[in-house]
Formats: C-alpha cells, structure tokens, sequence
C-alpha cells in the first residue's frame, strides 16, 4: 500500500522537523539564560563595593596612649576607593589590641597595664557596644585579664567566651561574655612556665597571642618566652579548656602570631625574634611542621623584630609584617599542595614599627599601622601577583598598633 508508505515517511519527516525546532529552542534559550547570567554575575560582583558601602564598612584601630593618643579610633571605609574618614574617639587605656564579636556588635580591647608594684595587679579587658548608625563605642565594663600587660585579645565562634594573652606575667585568661556583652571575671587563668636562650627577652613566659582553630575546637597559644606554641582543647559548651599538645619553635625565635590558611589545612606562625615563619600541616588539632622560611632578604644585617601574619582572603598569598631595621611586609607564594611557602618580594611599610596589619574586608586593600611613625599607609593588592602598590593615601593617627573591622 503506497499511500501507507508516504504517510509514515511524512510522519516521520513531521516528528523529525519538530524535534529539530525544540532543539533548536532549547539551544537558543540555553544561549540567552547563559548569556543572562553571565550579566547577573558581573552585576552582582560590579555591585559588591556598593553593598559593603551601604553596609557601613567601619575601621577600627587600636593604639598606645603614652603619647598624644586617647584611645580607639574609629573610621568610615570606601571599599571602593580606600579612601577612609574618621567618625569617633573612644578614651580608653592602652587598647592595643582589638576583638570583635561574631555579632559584630561588640568590641572588646586590651588595657595593655599592669602596676609595677604589684605582682597580683595586671591590666583589664575592655567591653564595649558598637553603634552602626554612627561608629561610635560606649564602655559597657572591664574585667582583669588574669594577668599583666595584655598583649592580644579574641573572641570565639559562639561569642560567649573572651581570651586574653598576658605578656609579662605569661599567662592566659578565659572571660565569660554575657548576652549584652559585657564580661564575667575570669572563668580560668592559665599560668605558663620556663624560660628561653635570650636572657634579655626569655627570662619568663610571654603569651604573645591567643588563637583559636576555625572549627572553635582549640586554642594556640604562642609563647615568645618559652619558644612554643601551646595547645589546648577548648569546651565552649562548659567553658574550659584542656592541654593537649606543644609545638617546640627553634631555641631562642620567640613565637608571637598564628594564622590559618582559608582551607584550614595549614597554620602559619611569625617568629618575632628569628625573623622567620613556620609552615605547619593540622591534623586533629595537632601541628606538624613543615618548613621555616626567613622573612628577610638573605643579605639583611640590621636589627631583627618581626611582628603581625595574614593570609591572603584568596589563599594564594602570605604577608608578614618586618619591624626592628626593616620596616616592610614580605610577601609569599603559598604551595596549594603542601602550604609551603616561596618568598617573592619585600614592600616597604612608608613608615616606622609596622606592628599590626590587616586586609580590607573585600580583600583589595592592605591597611598598614606603622606605631612609632604614627600612621597608617593604604595599599592596594594585586590579587594575581601579590604584589603592593601604595594607594597614595594614609591615614594620620597616633601610635597604631592593631586594625580591625565591622561591616554589618
């Protein structure tokens, strides 16, 4: 039957036209949905500096008021332009080191004190409440810090519990921090013990530093005066804290400050006294070690005192801040297999003592405070190369010494 014949070629023909028409469609839509997303996506990323501006990006910075400074300042931040402007003044004692909440709406700052005269007598930890309506900071209370001249503050993931590294006397303090934010007496004081090589800096412990794991479960502890790096297992349910391990530094390199890199793999300690950084891998708490890398040119003759450590939002870089006769931050490659680093250029700071160094929250700028030239030198961040480039802008501010921010 011929005719049977041609109604099914043409039915064939009919269904093959329609399935190439949908095909055609699908492709065509496919085309115009990719091509719409990718203009979301550059609208969203064109949209970022916007949203940080609206949010109020706040910076803080922490100094000493020996000199002409009162305390905590406090500024607006364009993360568009790097361009900062100061909103307030907050009177407070040698704040030299600063937290923030996980809430963002508290402050707490070290008063880096102690009374001489006294064995028993140290310095406080300062709580505060943040306005974000108009960046300013009203004292709430303050608590001993379980020891003498507070050098380092933090404050854990579930904002309840407070640490204070004590330098002098070589201890640490747990503080409880209430629902308003204001702080309990300390609900532990750790004491260490032993001594170093350098009889002019080791005679004792010094805390230099209270970190905490990314995964809130454990608390390093540099130590310049014992060349270690305590560990302790950290209950944030009850509030103690447990030893668990000691990472032994080189005799006589003086740890001072701990970071971890982005996947939490790698930790990264600045050895003040040795001018040198320490890769280590983290297993279940645990530090191996890795390598240790000088952060300063291989011909450097001057006086040694490397200070504050970062890595890089984007985890390709690290950045270590040179004190003593260098005045510069090193800036590293970081091997994404091993965490090892490969040091690729020195970028002088502008200024004299860069102690504390920070990134901006969009990770485009690195904000410098340079304690005893009194400012603050903004510099852009090649995010590919890592390299430097100072922005042209500073900000004048007596004895700075820690940088930390609020954006919500």
């Amino acid at each position: 039957m011929p005719w049977l014949k041609s109604w099914a070629t043409d039915g064939q023909r009919i269904r093959l036209q329609n399935f190439r028409n949908i095909k055609s469609n699908f492709s065509t839509f496919n085309k115009k949905f990719i091509a719409f997303m990718k203009k979301i996506t550059v609208l969203l990323l064109l949209c970022t500096p916007f949203f940080l501006t609206a949010q109020k990006t706040y910076l803080l910075v922490g100094t000493y008021t020996e000199g002409k400074s009162e305390g905590i300042y406090v500024y607006s931040f364009n993360p568009a332009t790097g361009e900062p402007k100061l909103v307030s003044t907050t009177k407070s004692p040698n704040p030299s080191f600063l937290a923030v909440s996980p809430n963002q709406k508290y402050v707490y700052a070290v008063n880096e004190n102690a009374d001489s005269t006294k064995y028993y007598v140290g310095g406080n930890i300062s709580a505060f409440s943040f306005n974000h309506t108009n960046g300013t900071l009203t004292e709430l209370n303050k608590q001993p810090s379980g020891g003498k001249h507070p050098c380092y503050v933090a404050v854990d993931k579930t904002g309840q519990w407070v640490f204070a590294g004590n330098y002098t006397s070589g201890s640490l303090g747990m503080l409880h921090a209430k629902k308003d934010g204001s702080l309990d007496t300390a609900v532990e004081i750790i004491q260490h013990d032993g001594a170093g090589p350098n009889k002019d800096r080791q005679m004792g412990p010094h805390v230099h530093s209270t970190v905490l794991s990314p995964d809130n479960k454990y608390l390093y502890v540099p130590d310049l005066g014992i060349d270690k790096v305590m560990i302790y297992i950290f209950d944030s349910k009850e509030g103690k804290l447990q030893f668990y391990d000691a990472a032994s530094s080189k005799s006589g390199n003086g740890p001072r400050h701990f970071c971890f890199s982005p996947n939490n793999k790698y930790a990264y300690l600045m050895e003040e006294m040795g001018g040198t950084v320490v890769c280590y891998a983290v297993y279940d708490g645990h530090l191996v070690f890795q390598q240790r890398i000088s952060a300063l040119p291989a011909d450097f003759k001057g006086a040694v005192g490397s200070a504050d450590i970062h890595v890089a939002p984007n985890g390709k870089f690290l950045f270590c801040s040179n004190r003593g006769d260098a005045n510069t931050i090193s800036i590293f490659s970081i091997n994404a297999k091993d965490g090892t680093l490969k040091l690729l250029g020195h970028q002088s700071t502008m200024g004299k003592t860069p102690r504390n160094f920070n990134f901006d929250p969009t990770g485009k700028f690195l904000l410098v405070a340079n304690q005893n030239s009194d400012d603050i030198y903004i510099f852009r961040v090649n995010a590919q190369t890592g390299m430097l480039s100072y922005t042209g802008k500073k900000i004048d501010v007596p004895n700075p010494v820690c940088i930390k921010w609020i954006t919500k």
